[in-house]
């Protein structure tokens, strides 16, 4: 999607800070982290979240769960979160399927 600040991200239009990239995902540093470590998993396809995952998509899923913790185990995390927002009133603001993964402190619910 043209719009996706996401998508702008995975055609290299706006800078990050790489973590990982396959010909299917990509990883990030979180701009604002709220943990010692904070980095973002996304499709590169373009998934709204994760109410539109379905049997066509699903895979990529899996996938990125397989990158999770594969960067997990290389950074020494042996404790961490992985979460997802859906929709705006849970907290999702950027509306293409991310994860988040943090680690490296004490997690508190709710988050904090």
């Amino acid at each position: 999607m043209s719009d996706c600040l996401f998508c702008k991200i995975i055609a290299g239009d706006i800078p990050s800070s790489k973590v990982y990239e396959d010909d299917l995902c990509f990883a990030f540093n979180d701009i604002a982290p709220q943990a010692p470590t904070h980095f973002l998993v996304i499709p590169k396809a373009h998934i709204g979240s994760v109410s539109e995952v379905n049997g066509d998509n699903s895979a990529v899923v899996a996938h990125i769960f397989e990158v999770i913790a594969k960067i997990a185990k290389e950074q020494g995390m042996d404790s961490y979160r992985v979460v997802s927002n859906i929709g705006e009133q849970a907290g999702q603001s950027v509306f293409h399927l991310h994860f988040h993964v943090l680690s490296g402190r004490d997690m508190t619910w709710p988050p904090g």
